[in-house]
């Protein structure tokens, strides 16, 4: 009897997320696809050895129960070194001048332990920080920065989405963006590379849906969606980076990848789980790094913790223009784009701008 309901759970956990529905209690399966591939395999390992195979049911259980673990298998695959990679590492000439990095870390806002952040910040040496959850007292510690990175975007808040962004390259056009809550702010941007390229960034902190935040992936999921639309709209050399709530290998960011048409330089080479930083069997992809076609690798890496929920994530690039030609696209259906428009209009973006929430230290 155990084994039978171990194996139902499996099942049942693995086949809720095709509903597509946006309740938080579906959309939460959406997040453990490889702690449910491991709960699948143990179902079957019980099951071929505790199942009397006498009669067609546990023949037919036993078939169902392979096909789910088949399914879960294909959801994480692509973030497994045993994939083809998506975006090729560049083993050219050294230019600096083209080459990008940027760390992404969600701090916790009750976490006091700025000075690890820091430390890992001056180690690595990005050409942009992105801190999420951070509030007037973090701001007020990452003001250290200022002398490397004399360029950046505060907003402090207590809501649990302060966002702050500093850079050592120059920021244009900065502005604060709500675009779906008035609660909720996101960063878009553009930033000169030292050749002079201009790279248009988005930096997202989308509400997640859980019993205590959404009730549903409504908002998060128009979000993302909404920003997708604008990068190909846009067709410009693009960044998107942030605590995105969802984790890589759900409907929702596959769909935000093909109606974008950005990279994700995971693919091929592992999932770089950032949450949660305290539970190891407890882990997934939630920070994220999206690129257009015309970057190229030099590393991604997921960084050691700073006393947060989240470990940082650290991913270099470099531009390259021809790579585009290289590197596929995802691509959107009309049936795509069909799902996308819905799930926008349902999520009713207000789309507020805060023109130029931008800050310089320079002399």
């Amino acid at each position: 009897m155990a084994v039978i309901v171990l194996s139902s759970a499996f099942i049942i956990f693995t086949l809720a997320p095709l509903l597509k529905w946006d309740n938080w209690w579906i959309r939460i399966f959406d997040f453990p696809r490889l702690q449910l591939w491991l709960l699948g395999m143990a179902a079957l390992f019980l099951c071929l050895c505790f199942c009397r195979y006498t009669t067609p049911f546990p023949f037919v259980f036993t078939g169902v129960l392979i096909l789910a673990i088949v399914y879960q298998t294909i959801k994480i695959l692509p973030y497994t070194p045993f994939f083809k990679k998506e975006v090729i590492r560049y083993k050219g000439k050294k230019d600096d001048d083209n080459r990008v990095s940027l760390l992404v870390s969600n701090v916790l806002t009750s976490n006091r332990s700025s000075d690890k952040l820091i430390r890992l910040i001056y180690r690595k040496k990005p050409n942009m920080v992105l801190t999420l959850e951070t509030d007037s007292w973090w701001e007020t510690q990452l003001d250290v920065l200022e002398k490397d990175y004399p360029y950046s975007v505060k907003i402090p808040l207590d809501n649990l989405y302060g966002m702050h962004l500093y850079s050592n390259l120059e920021l244009e056009d900065a502005k604060t963006m709500y675009l779906i809550k008035d609660d909720i702010p996101s960063i878009e941007s553009y930033v000169r590379l030292p050749s002079g390229k201009r790279v248009k960034i988005y930096c997202l902190h989308p509400m997640p849906p859980s019993p205590t935040e959404s009730d549903t992936s409504t908002d998060r999921d128009g979000e993302l969606l909404f920003v997708g639309k604008k990068v190909k709209k846009a067709d410009e050399t693009t960044l998107v980076f942030g605590d995105l709530n969802d984790v890589a290998w759900s409907y929702t960011t596959i769909l935000f990848r093909k109606i974008s048409g950005l990279l994700d330089p995971r693919i091929g080479r592992g999932m770089f789980s950032t949450f949660h930083a305290g539970y190891f069997f407890l882990r997934w992809p939630l920070d994220h790094v999206f690129h257009s076609g015309d970057f190229m690798l030099n590393e991604i890496r997921r960084l050691p913790g700073v006393g947060s929920d989240h470990f940082p994530i650290y991913a270099d690039f470099q531009f390259r223009s021809l790579a585009e030609k290289v590197q596929e696209e995802p691509q959107a259906d009309s049936e795509d784009k069909e799902l996308a428009r819905e799930k926008i209009i349902k999520a009713a973006p207000i789309v507020r701008t805060e023109e130029i929430q931008y800050k310089t230290t320079d002399t």
